[in-house]
């Protein structure tokens, strides 16, 4: 079970789009997707260490997600899932 979003792998991630077959292709997209997510949610919420916050561990996934199924790498924050923008809000330690 991952606790930490550093522990995250693109196995996670492929687990969680339920991703059968994943080719190398596949697999460096989702490292570029895990890679992005982790920003975003840095900058949103100005947290130095996401590890410190389990609940962060799904807003990756979500945020990998919604990304792999939309072929998208941003995050358009004006239809950001609610799930993820809760979790988010909760953690901001800036004025946005």
């Amino acid at each position: 079970m991952v606790t930490k979003v550093s522990e995250i792998t693109t196995k996670d991630i492929a687990d969680f789009i339920r991703l059968d077959e994943v080719t190398d292709a596949d697999t460096q997209q989702l490292e570029t997707l895990l890679i992005i997510a982790k920003d975003f949610i840095t900058n949103y919420t100005a947290l130095d260490d996401l590890d410190e916050y389990s609940d962060l561990v799904i807003v990756v996934y979500i945020l990998c997600q919604d990304m792999w199924d939309n072929r998208t790498l941003y995050i358009d924050k004006g239809n950001m899932n609610k799930v993820v923008q809760t979790i988010l809000d909760m953690h901001t330690r800036c004025n946005l």
